[in-house]
């Protein structure tokens, strides 16, 4: 099974905390809009790590 990070643009401020917790690297942080993108996401383990972590609840993992 894979795992597809989504991340609601509207509630991510930016904190980097994904991008710091991720253990595979999975999210960059946007120069435009200085908000996370999940660049590798194939990459992602489905470990929620990341949906732990953020204080919006931007974060939800999908399974594909």
């Amino acid at each position: 099974m894979s795992f597809k990070p989504i991340i609601n643009k509207s509630k991510c401020t930016g904190c980097r905390e994904c991008k710091k917790v991720c253990p595979v690297n999975v999210f960059i942080m946007s120069k435009k809009t200085r908000k996370a993108i999940a660049k590798r996401w194939q990459d992602c383990l489905g470990c929620e790590s990341c949906v732990e972590v953020c204080p919006t609840s931007a974060i939800r993992i999908k399974s594909i």
